[in-house]
């Protein structure tokens, strides 16, 4: 049969299920996080979960307190769908195409329409970066930043010329995320620092934060650990109150999690999520450089894997895959569909399945769209679980090979 629950009502079980709670410990847990004057008894919150868990009822005034309890996001939990068809806006709200822009930059003609049809652009390019095949998201890329560039020596005013300014770090962002996906840091790390210039001339503390992030991110994948944890305190320091903040605390608990760090961990991925109650929800959660709530899932599962909690990472995988597929089918996230793979795959070696480890770790690896530092890091805790339960097996040794290669060819 169907189960026809909404899915935050699925989660419920599912999450009280990979703690072993019974409902009356998930009511507890959740009752220690009320605030004082909220005053309830067990009983009466005991009959409310069950009915929450049946679906009968919406927990409204309790959503955020039932995200705390289990570490996530009152967004991630409970989701509003609030995606767009950026080439669609671009000729609703400018009334442009892409042909017509470009006619409007090489006349020299940059009013308002075609400023804002540049930012949607860029907003675009940024919500393709899922999954665009890498090359042609950095040919459009750079050519609509040679584009943007060259409209700075125009005549504008000083707003419009911030604007221009703000956009070309933005576009020199996505650029850079792009060129380090496809295995080129040093050109990636030269268009980061350019990012980081532009973004402190336009005054735009979100585009210097992105810059930070990805300075940790990259030194994340080359297992410079207190660099991650540098790098994010820095941008933290510049966007304290930027969505990009609780990306930049997401890698420290990532960074911390390797280091086996459990404590620190704990903490930064909490301050993270904080951050993401304290903000309105996302109008866009496709976009790249937006952190949508759903994010702190993917990144409590990275760090509940290094921490071998496997039930809660596995768990946490399912609600990766699930959130970004689409009704019919279609990966919406294909890259972090992937790293929730290679999770799955660790955790079925970790508990003795082979078969099941390899099939989840080769799809992980077959997708068009990937990371590849990023995958390669994940995938090598799949390797080392291969390694360590499996080093006799013909066909453990035989992925693990191909990790290597895969490493080799970043």
């Amino acid at each position: 049969m169907t189960d026809e629950r909404p899915a935050w009502a699925r989660r419920m079980v599912e999450e009280r299920a990979a703690r072993d709670w019974s409902q009356a410990d998930a009511v507890r847990a959740l009752m220690a996080r009320l605030p004082e004057d909220q005053v309830v008894s067990e009983q009466d919150l005991l009959r409310q979960w069950k009915r929450w868990e049946a679906g009968e009822a919406q927990p409204t005034k309790y959503r955020s307190v039932i995200a705390q309890t289990f570490g996530t996001t009152t967004g991630a939990f409970f989701p509003e769908r609030s995606r767009r068809d950026g080439r669609a806006e671009v000729l609703q709200v400018s009334g442009m195409d892409t042909v017509d822009i470009i006619a409007r930059l090489r006349a020299s003609d940059v009013d308002v329409a075609t400023l804002d049809a540049l930012r949607i652009t860029a907003d675009r390019l940024c919500c393709e970066y899922a999954y665009m095949p890498a090359d042609q998201l950095l040919m459009e890329g750079k050519a609509w930043l040679a584009r943007v560039v060259g409209l700075q020596h125009q005549r504008v005013n000083l707003a419009q010329h911030r604007e221009l300014i703000a956009l070309a770090g933005k576009l020199s962002l996505l650029v850079g995320c792009v060129e380090y996906d496809s295995g080129r840091p040093r050109d990636a790390e030269a268009t980061r620092q350019a990012a980081l210039m532009l973004g402190q001339e336009a005054g735009d503390l979100s585009v210097q934060g992105w810059a930070h992030e990805m300075r940790a991110w990259f030194a994340l994948t080359r297992g410079d650990y207190r660099g991650v944890i540098a790098a994010a305190e820095a941008g933290i320091v510049v966007a304290p109150n930027e969505s990009v903040a609780a990306q930049l605390y997401a890698q420290k608990a990532k960074a911390w999690a390797r280091l086996g760090d459990r404590s620190q961990t704990e903490v930064a991925l909490d301050l993270g999520r904080q951050i993401l109650e304290r903000l309105p929800y996302p109008e866009n959660i496709e976009n790249h450089f937006v952190v949508d709530p759903g994010k702190y899932d993917f990144y409590r599962m990275d760090a509940l894997r290094k921490a071998g909690e496997n039930r809660l990472a596995e768990q946490l995988a399912h609600e990766v895959i699930r959130a970004g597929t689409d009704f019919d089918g279609t990966e919406r996230s294909p890259m972090r569909i992937a790293e929730a793979r290679v999770t799955l795959g660790v955790v079925a070696a970790r508990e003795g399945d082979l078969d099941t480890a390899l099939a989840y770790g080769e799809r992980a690896l077959d997708g068009d769209r990937k990371s590849l530092p990023s995958l390669a890091m994940v995938a090598s805790d799949l390797g080392q679980a291969l390694q360590s339960h499996y080093a006799h097996a013909p066909e453990a040794r035989e992925f693990v090979v191909h990790l290597r290669e895969l490493r080799g060819g970043q």
